[in-house]
């Protein structure tokens, strides 16, 4: 049975197929031709509505220096975020290296439509991801791509507040098995281009307040509970306490 989530990220990809149908490279495109199979990758990079083959679409949203990463990304965007809610994407670093691509695009900055097709297929993957049983992609990881995309944390832990789920409880579950000792050593656990030390700060706090009672409700494990115990503690006498 087709759920309400699963209809909003259908409805998402199909939306940005049609907003980002016929999009090309910029035909003076001429990044590192010497790399992309004597040029075939940027054929197919001007020719559009073609899928490319998993290893050539990494290198695109990979690389960093196009000459306009933005029209890149426009032509590979419906591939790539069909390929992302699939869980065929396995970036080397963590899928906030998606998010990175994405920002330096600056798709917050693109025509309205595009922005908005963007914008919904983040949302939509993100709520189907805290509310779905079995996900190709750990909510945690769809968060850190959604955060590194938009600039922000906040509107995606609000929407995690906000869901009265027990699925969401369990995503909760899994991120702080994930993320607590990174978290308890004051360490962001992905690379981040924004502020690192005031985005660990932001997640601390948001865990040590919404995380207990959650936890305790999804039945999770002691040690998770006492991390986020410690999460609330100043961080002298969460030092202090070695037992996490």
């Amino acid at each position: 049975m087709t759920t309400p989530a699963q209809l909003r990220l259908d409805t998402a990809l199909a939306d940005l197929r049609a907003t980002f149908r016929g999009m090309t490279a910029h035909p003076d495109e001429n990044h590192c031709e010497c790399r992309r199979s004597n040029g075939q990758g940027l054929a197919l990079l001007r020719t559009p509505d073609t899928w490319l083959q998993p290893d050539l679409l990494l290198r695109m949203w990979w690389s960093p220096d196009w000459d306009d990463h933005a029209a890149v990304l426009r032509r590979i965007l419906p591939q790539l975020t069909y390929s992302l809610a699939k869980g065929w994407i396995e970036p080397i670093i963590g899928m906030e290296a998606v998010g990175h691509s994405l920002a330096f695009g600056e798709w917050q900055h693109w025509p309205a439509e595009q922005t908005a097709a963007v914008r919904e297929f983040l949302h939509s993957w993100w709520a189907y991801s805290l509310t779905t049983p079995e996900v190709a992609v750990p909510a945690y990881e769809v968060l850190t791509l959604c955060a590194e995309a938009s600039g922000t944390l906040t509107p995606w832990l609000d929407v995690w507040e906000s869901l009265s789920d027990p699925v969401a409880d369990r995503r909760l579950a899994e991120t702080v098995a994930r993320w607590g000792p990174d978290l308890l050593g004051d360490e962001l656990p992905w690379l981040t281009r924004q502020d690192e030390r005031a985005r660990c700060a932001e997640l601390t706090a948001w865990l040590a307040c919404h995380a207990p009672a959650r936890l305790r409700a999804a039945g999770a494990p002691e040690q998770l509970l006492h991390w986020v115990r410690l999460l609330g503690l100043p961080k002298p006498a969460r030092w202090d306490d070695h037992s996490y």
